[in-house]
């Protein structure tokens, strides 16, 4: 693991990734960022050394390295999900290298189902803790001493200064932002029956998805500050539940990434 991450490094900063202050992830319908990126490089993730591929369709697939709020930043347009076959080392891969390129902290979004009844399609949550019910864990297997402890505190897996930033610059914009929500994580990649979203809000939850979790948990591993919103692009009440329609959650996460982008935005240039 340690050499593919110290090869991976060393070829993105001969392409001239070079000291990049923030590392983003970019989630399902979430690419819209990436505009307002002055690109240096865009660098498909099929170019680069030991990088998984991203599958699904809403994923393009590609780095992006160049300046934002006049900070150089390298962002994930397209993430991996266990659900397409890949190991939780492979999906959160990326995050070390990142790491190693010189990131001092990251931002992750992500398209989730709001289990909260109070909160609307096209909100936004900011997560402040998670509920793991993916099978697997990045860190199972011999730790790398070079990389983290073999026993990694969780208990605050979410930057504390970085969310107390996003809620006021939420409140300055004008953003709706739903503060100390918490996000968990499933397998996927079927939606949820009834009796889950039920099961899920009453152990806790306030959104599900099939993303983030692993990728914060080696963040942590590797002590790399983050943080992490949710695009609520479809209500799960059990009570009242529709079919799900793929199309119409691309859709609103297009629309509520406008405020996403904008939080992003503001954040990176006060860091």
């Amino acid at each position: 693991m340690t050499e593919k991450i110290k090869e991976t490094t060393q070829f993105l900063q001969s392409k001239g990734v070079t000291a990049p202050e923030a590392g983003v992830v970019l989630g399902t319908g979430l690419g819209g960022l990436v505009n307002e990126i002055e690109t240096e490089l865009e660098i498909p993730y099929t170019e680069i050394p030991h990088f998984p591929i991203a599958t699904v369709e809403f994923h393009s697939g590609k780095l992006i390295y160049g300046t934002l709020a006049d900070k150089k930043v390298v962002a994930m347009n397209g993430r991996f999900h266990y659900y397409e076959g890949y190991s939780m080392q492979e999906i959160t891969f990326p995050i070390r290298v990142l790491k190693q390129l010189g990131i001092q902290y990251l931002l992750l979004s992500n398209a989730a189902g709001a289990l909260n009844k109070s909160y609307r399609k096209g909100d936004l949550m900011l997560i402040d803790d998670h509920i793991n019910l993916l099978p697997d864990n990045p860190l199972r297997g011999k730790n790398d001493d070079e990389l983290g402890p073999r026993f990694p505190d969780m208990s605050r897996p979410y930057d504390k200064k970085i969310n107390q930033k996003l809620t006021s610059l939420a409140q300055q914009e004008g953003i709706r932002l739903h503060e100390n929500g918490v996000y968990a994580s499933v397998m996927g990649p079927n939606l949820e029956t009834r009796a889950e979203y039920r099961f899920l809000h009453r152990i806790g939850a306030d959104a599900v998805g099939m993303s983030t979790v692993p990728e914060v948990i080696v963040a942590n591993h590797m002590e790399l500050p983050c943080s992490a919103v949710s695009v609520l692009t479809d209500t799960c009440d059990p009570d009242h539940l529709e079919p799900v329609n793929i199309e119409e959650i691309i859709a609103v996460a297009g629309k509520a990434e406008v405020g996403l982008t904008k939080l992003f935005t503001r954040l990176i240039e006060a860091l």
